[in-house]
């Protein structure tokens, strides 16, 4: 038997033992975290990138990446615009989950994101450069960002301590040189980083740096075989869109003309070039030098009758598509100043590096600028990575892969927790298998665009994307387009009504439906604007104008029903409602989506009234025979905003009233069906469930045109029905 203190000596030693050994297994853990160098650029066309065949611009510092790692041919975004891009990379979720729909909304900072969980498995993170996402970073080390936009020439940049800081000189290069003094000064060495340089460059208004003005100054770049898109065969819709180089560039801000428009025929006068505003004497001088021989020479030629229509259509796209490229060089540049840092450094091997744009952009095909429409040239963004030891040179792959993956992959590179929740997937087992899909990899994306009634006219509209097929649907007309990207791999004509495709369309449809609901894709619950409908963008104006006013006891909300009040039911309210200081929300046609809108985005207005009224639904059913549970879902969130905004008022929530001839009609059922779900949600005080239906319908459940004559909506006798009914539960919550 060994002695007491023997024992001790041993139990000691092997404590140590193991504490040694643990903290060597945690050293070794921590070195093999790679480093991660996140290049990202704003609107970057992979057409204008070398490693994807560009026949525009040469890109040889961004190829390198690609020779030395993997270039993927099928990335996609899954929101085409700046700041629903970047909140889809940072939470890895698509942005009806990360609640960033729309350039505009505020990013929820408190929610995860990938840079915060990987501070937590020990990595330093920083940020610097664009962000675009109206709140200040979260879940960063060190952050340096320009507000919204930013400026190309000098630009301010927003301070951890809540000040701006200007620097003189070029946005791009400025970025470059303050990422390098974070990795060169500032980071601790002994901690694996990520960081993420976001360029502003490519972005609009295209301002390219003094070495690059005379870039292409002596060439022509090849137009795109689509340049004069006339958008026949596809839906009308395209026709309406604000973002074409033939009627939309403006004479400053894009065309980088000075003073008065003088050719108002071919160039929109808003916008003049604010980067000009903004330059000093001598950065203006080089500036004039350049641009304004060549601005003069066109205009005569226009003035001398020279240049037909389409000659200046071609003359703008010269002049757009070489300062864009010319910003890309400047971007180039900046990724062949952060490569030679690794390499000096000898960091090159243990750092992952990774290039992407938040989309891909339109450098004139069907005759666009910018993005958002699910079109190739805007739904593919650049993806190209470096992992030296793992990803052999050269690989090149057509693996579906999407921004929502980011996240996961960072987070699997660092051995982090991948969450739950998160909705995209990590491509490390893609990587590691030379960019080769598993059988069980995906087989299509899931896009949507929500930033309807906004710049450029593009339509809210979603769809999705497989190997060969895309599929489109617009909710404003109800169509569908479907395209065959193998032989029209420039989408000019839909085939969504040619029989020989009635199966894969057909097909198509089952696979946007599997998708949408995998996704978690439920529009009754995500805002939405109509304000692409004149009327109906006057109406939500005069309701906010309205409920500005305060002094409001009562408020309905609801749809064509509610506003209905003002038509069929004018007299009925009069003699109810014109002396209880009672305000009508409602608006035709509207669904669970457009009242989520409204109610946050002004109808709310200064009022406060003791009783809500609402009742919405019927048109989630009537459009699109929408689930019941997704419309409840819809209507919950109705009642969380008033809850939200409105704490002390009481909410009448009524049953949706019955439609159709009989008690077996399709939709009348539906409607019964959401009833069922969303008298769950009262509580008997603060939301009192009503359903007044049976008022409507004879005994055996019919539904007469002597109250509702198109078997929807009440005329006089109906809404009488209604305002009696409503009338004991109004009394009961003091009114």
């Amino acid at each position: 038997m060994l002695s007491s203190r023997r024992t001790m000596k041993l139990l000691l030693a092997l404590c140590f033992g193991v504490s040694y050994w643990a903290i060597g297994l945690a050293d070794g853990l921590r070195a093999k975290q790679p480093n991660i160098l996140f290049v990202f650029s704003d609107d970057h066309s992979p057409r204008a990138i070398g490693a994807y065949g560009s026949k525009i611009n040469e890109t040889p510092n961004l190829d390198r990446i690609a020779t030395e790692g993997a270039v993927f041919r099928n990335s996609f975004c899954a929101n085409s615009i700046c700041g629903p891009s970047r909140a889809c990379i940072l939470t890895g979720k698509h942005s009806h989950i990360n609640g960033f729909l729309r350039n505009g909304n505020k990013f929820d900072g408190t929610q995860v994101t990938f840079p915060k969980l990987l501070q937590d498995v020990g990595y330093q993170t920083a940020i610097i450069g664009k962000w675009h996402l109206s709140t200040d970073p979260t879940g960063f080390d060190h952050w340096e960002v320009l507000p919204g936009q930013g400026s190309y020439y000098n630009p301010d940049f927003l301070q951890m301590d809540g000040k701006r800081k200007r620097y003189e000189g070029y946005c791009t290069d400025i970025i470059t040189e303050n990422a390098l003094d974070w990795l060169k000064e500032t980071r601790d060495p002994n901690k694996p980083f990520m960081l993420m340089c976001q360029h502003k460059a490519p972005h609009r208004n295209w301002s390219p740096p003094p070495r690059y003005y005379d870039l292409y100054a002596n060439k022509d770049i090849p137009e795109p075989d689509s340049l004069l898109d006339d958008y026949s065969g596809r839906s009308e819709l395209l026709k309406e869109n604000e973002m074409s180089i033939q009627n939309h560039f403006h004479w400053g801000h894009d065309m980088k003309f000075r003073g008065e428009n003088v050719l108002t025929q071919y160039f929109q006068s808003r916008h003049a070039n604010g980067e000009y505003r903004r330059m000093t004497d001598t950065q203006k001088a080089a500036w004039d030098a350049a641009y304004e021989p060549r601005n003069q020479e066109f205009i005569a030629a226009v003035q001398a009758g020279k240049l037909s229509d389409e000659d200046v259509v071609r003359w703008k796209y010269q002049r757009y598509i070489k300062d864009y490229l010319r910003c890309v060089q400047a971007v180039d540049d900046s990724v062949g100043s952060l490569l030679e840092y690794l390499d000096e450094e000898g960091l090159a091997e243990d750092t992952i590096v990774i290039y992407s744009s938040d989309q891909g952009f339109y450098l004139g095909e069907h005759g666009w600028y910018d993005k958002r429409w699910m079109f190739e040239e805007s739904l593919l963004m650049p993806f190209l990575i470096r992992w030296p030891g793992v990803i052999k040179p050269g690989v090149d792959s057509q693996a579906l892969i999407q921004n929502i993956d980011y996240a996961p992959t960072f987070l699997d590179l660092a051995g982090a927790e991948i969450p739950a929740a998160i909705q995209g997937r990590s491509l490390v087992p893609l990587l590691k298998a030379q960019g080769e899909p598993s059988a069980s990899w995906r087989d299509a994306i899931y896009y949507a665009y929500y930033e309807n009634a906004a710049v450029h006219n593009v339509p809210v509209h979603d769809g999705v994307r497989t190997g060969r097929y895309k599929l489109m649907f617009f909710p404003r007309t109800r169509e569908w387009n479907l395209f065959d990207l193998k032989n029209d791999p420039q989408e000019m004509q839909s085939v969504h009504s040619d029989p020989d495709y009635a199966n894969i369309l057909t097909a198509m449809q089952q696979r946007y439906q599997d998708l949408r609901q995998f996704y978690d894709v439920n529009s009754a619950t995500i805002p939405a604007t109509r304000g692409d409908e004149k009327w109906w963008r006057e109406r939500d104006a005069q309701l906010t104008r309205n409920a500005r006013k305060g002094d409001v006891d009562l408020a309905f909300i609801g749809d064509s029903i509610t506003q209905g009040w003002e038509g069929a039911g004018k007299k009925v309210w009069e003699e109810f409602y014109a002396d209880r200081k009672a305000i009508n929300l409602g608006i035709g046609g509207d669904r669970t989506e457009h009242v989520i809108w409204r109610l946050t985005h002004g109808n709310l207005g200064k009022i406060k009234p003791k009783v809500a009224v609402l009742m919405i639904g019927t048109n989630n059913t009537g459009h699109f025979d929408q689930d019941p549970d997704e419309v409840a879902a819809g209507v919950a969130s109705i009642l969380e905003i008033l809850e939200e905004r409105l704490p002390t008022t009481r909410v009448v929530l009524h049953g949706i009233f019955p439609r159709g001839a009989n008690r077996f009609d399709a939709k009348r059922l539906n409607n019964i069906a959401i009833n069922q779900r969303i008298r769950r949600l009262a509580d008997g005080d603060k939301v009192r469930f009503v359903e007044i239906g049976d008022e409507f319908l004879a005994d055996d459940g019919q539904l007469s045109k002597q109250i509702m004559p198109d078997l929807l909506h009440l005329n006089e006798r109906g809404y009488r029905l209604w305002a009696d009914a409503l009338e004991p539960t109004l009394k009961e919550l003091g009114l």
